[in-house]
């Protein structure tokens, strides 16, 4: 058994699949991951006791959700498998952990993150109304806890993602009151070429539309969110939009889910060091790694979404090659034609990854139009016209100065939901393009502890 202490945070499929090739060379790595159970986001397992089957569950990605989980089944005695651990820091050398209330660390020489992806958001007014939630969290409720969100539920942003999750609501038997997409029908048309890398791919996200049209559901186009309505004390009770021929629309619901594509989780690789790079296509920071998937520090590797939003087959992909490139790092025999193989075949989904951002764009004109009494940091309830005093007042140019006059990113989310979004706000207010404001530094803990975490005895 080879002796380098190999640590891979997150068993998605790019984690499943590092860990995978790695066992093959003769390694034990540690996989430590945040879920209870191993598959992901896209591929998350059901709670133990729920008997639902993967075509119900996984819909057109059964089969690929059920490869991995028995991928991974076989692979658990293999590897020193921590689920339900929080990676809350890092320092070089050592993770810093937290398990069910008892803080711990793991020493390793070589790390590899495949740390996946969490929601992008835009603000809107009115999104702090009880009632309302991202696209990844409405998804979670249904495949983790079997609920809808909402009786009536409005699904509204733009990206496949939220094709895919309003299509698991209705195939569930959920009421869905509309799809309200900010995207286009243009944006499409013209990244067609780009699509076509991945026809297969792009058929499929043509079907989960057709589906939705063929149960009837309101699918809008083009349009601009104006407003999610409702009350404090009884959350939301619909929203309001401005379609695409100037008309506005106004759709009763009593929740509505909200997305924008995925943005990488980066915060760890952020305190390893590793420097992130602005990616004009999808106007947001990404971890800058070169194509086998070293970062720019020594020892630590990433993989997955978490680099590269390419989706679950590209993290496969990923995570085989970021292994291999470890092993050879290592001096240890690697296939050069399977890398070369995994290297050919994500420079095809990278392709269509630049179709996706093509027609489906980050929408940051809606930052730029938020009325001023907007929230758009929920955790500490700032508003969009307190983000532009800091620049207009105060003169904070720069996303981390703003956080320190204003608390934007300073919450429980710690920027999640609203430190790009709040970025535009600022790139607007001060005329400038978004890279030059920044992006806010990660810090730790990543994610909220709980204060009764305490230390694990020997």
């Amino acid at each position: 058994m080879a002796t380098a202490r190999i640590v891979i945070v997150g068993a998605g499929p790019a984690g499943i699949r590092c860990a995978q090739t790695l066992v093959a060379a003769g390694f034990k790595p540690v996989l430590v991951d945040e879920s209870r159970r191993d598959g992901g986001q896209i591929y998350r397992r059901q709670p133990e006791g729920f008997t639902r089957d993967y075509a119900t569950l996984y819909g057109t990605e059964a089969d690929k959700a059920r490869d991995l989980h028995e991928s991974f089944d076989r692979l658990r005695p293999q590897i020193d498998y921590r689920p339900d651990t929080l990676v809350w820091n890092l320092t070089p050398g050592q993770l810093c952990c937290v398990s069910q209330g008892q803080h711990s660390t793991v020493e390793y020489d070589a790390l590899i993150l495949c740390t996946g992806a969490t929601d992008r958001l835009m603000p809107i007014k009115g999104w702090q109304l009880g009632g309302t939630y991202s696209l990844g969290g409405a998804q979670i409720a249904l495949k983790a806890q079997a609920v809808s969100i909402g009786h009536r539920v409005v699904f509204m942003g733009s990206g496949p993602l939220l094709y895919l999750v309003a299509s698991q609501y209705v195939k569930a038997g959920a009421q869905v009151a509309a799809v309200l997409d900010t995207s286009p029908l243009g944006k499409r048309i013209q990244a067609l070429p780009k699509l076509m890398a991945r026809p297969g791919l792009l058929f499929t996200g043509m079907k989960l539309l057709a589906q939705l049209y063929r149960a009837k559901i309101a699918v809008h186009l083009g349009v601009s969110p104006l407003q999610v309505l409702g009350e404090p004390a009884t959350g939301v009770s619909g929203v309001r939009v401005r379609t695409a021929n100037g008309e506005t629309l106004t759709v009763d619901c009593d929740a509505v889910a909200l997305g924008y594509h995925l943005r990488p989780e980066t915060q760890l690789a952020d305190l390893a060091g590793c420097r992130l790079r602005f990616d004009e296509a999808s106007g947001q920071w990404l971890l800058e790694t070169d194509d086998e998937g070293r970062t720019t520090v020594s020892g630590v590797y990433a993989a997955g979404d978490g680099s590269r939003i390419r989706g679950a087959d590209a993290a496969e992909h990923a995570g085989r090659l970021v292994a291999m490139a470890l092993l050879s790092d290592l001096q240890q025999p690697v296939d050069a034609v399977r890398m070369a193989e995994a290297r050919r075949a994500l420079g095809v989904m990278d392709e269509f990854r630049l179709g996706l951002a093509q027609a489906f764009p980050w929408p940051a004109a809606q930052a730029k139009a938020l009325p001023d009494e907007a929230i758009v940091c929920r955790c500490e309830m700032i508003t969009a016209g307190e983000l532009r005093r800091t620049v207009s007042e105060k003169g904070a140019c720069e996303v981390n100065r703003a956080k320190a006059f204003s608390r934007v990113g300073m919450g429980r989310c710690q920027g999640r939901y609203c430190s790009q979004a709040g970025a535009e706000v600022i790139a607007a207010a001060a005329g400038v393009p978004v890279q030059q404001v920044g992006r806010q530094r990660g810090q730790a803990p990543v994610k909220p502890l709980s204060m009764s975490t305490r230390e694990v005895t020997p």
